[in-house]
């Protein structure tokens, strides 16, 4: 899988280098976004419907995205959901998403010789913990009815790019969305990582909060249910905070 951001040697020997440009602001509005429809890309890049369909081809070929059937959260609307584009693996990979088997190592290293499963959650919660400072100030300097979308702001500019929005029935809650995740391919083998994740936010936005999807978990987009009352304040299940709710 050649990365991305590098013409082929037919784009340059032909001179197609703006299509190339282009299926890159194809994947990269997908990486930002989330999945997507051909009509979400071709609003959000000004291109054709046509167009976008012709990129998309070229990126499905190259094994950047894969289409699927889009995901409804609460009641279904009538008719066929539509198609959506999503990152794959190698897609992911590809805007330098390098994580080596490194981490997995050291993570394994800590489950084999220093604890097991519980040393490893320990190490996701330090982890998050240590991470989160900014986060904190963020969503404290903010009003409570904001503090969703600053919370998205902080994760984005840690490279998450993050979008909160109202959840399909706007009087239950928002959705905190994170369209990429810097550390999907270690979470995929320590879902830890992820449930240390969501417990912060929960601590952060003084609620409890509900993991729908995950990155790790094979979804395009990691989706945090962030219900409108904060009257209490649980922590997070452990056993469903990285995981899709069965």
């Amino acid at each position: 899988m050649k990365n991305v951001g590098e013409p082929s040697q037919e784009e340059l020997a032909t001179g197609t280098r703006t299509d190339h440009s282009t299926r890159n602001r194809v994947a990269r509005s997908v990486l930002d976004h989330g999945p997507s429809t051909v009509a979400d890309l071709a609003s959000r890049l000004g291109l054709t419907q046509a167009a976008v369909r012709r990129h998309l081809d070229t990126l499905v070929a190259e094994n950047v995205v894969e289409p699927r059937e889009q995901r409804i959260y609460g009641a279904r609307t009538r008719g066929r959901p539509a198609k959506v584009f999503a990152l794959t693996s190698c897609g992911r990979d590809a805007f330098d998403q390098s994580y080596d088997s490194l981490a997995v190592d050291a993570l394994r290293w800590i489950e084999q010789n220093a604890g097991g499963e519980t040393a490893v959650a320990a190490f996701a919660r330090a982890r998050i913990e240590a991470q989160a400072a900014p986060y904190r100030d963020a969503v404290e300097s903010a009003p409570p009815e904001e503090r969703a979308e600053a919370l998205a702001k902080a994760l984005s500019a840690d490279g998450y790019a993050a979008t909160a929005r109202s959840a399909p029935t706007p009087q239950q809650g928002e959705q905190l969305c994170q369209h990429h995740c810097p550390v999907a391919h270690v979470a995929e083998r320590y879902p830890q990582l992820c449930e240390a994740e969501t417990e912060i936010f929960s601590r952060l936005l003084g609620t409890h909060v509900q993991r729908l999807a995950t990155i790790a978990h094979g979804d395009g987009v990691c989706t945090t249910f962030i219900p409108r009352s904060t009257t209490t304040t649980p922590s997070a299940s452990a056993s469903t905070a990285g995981r899709n709710p069965e």
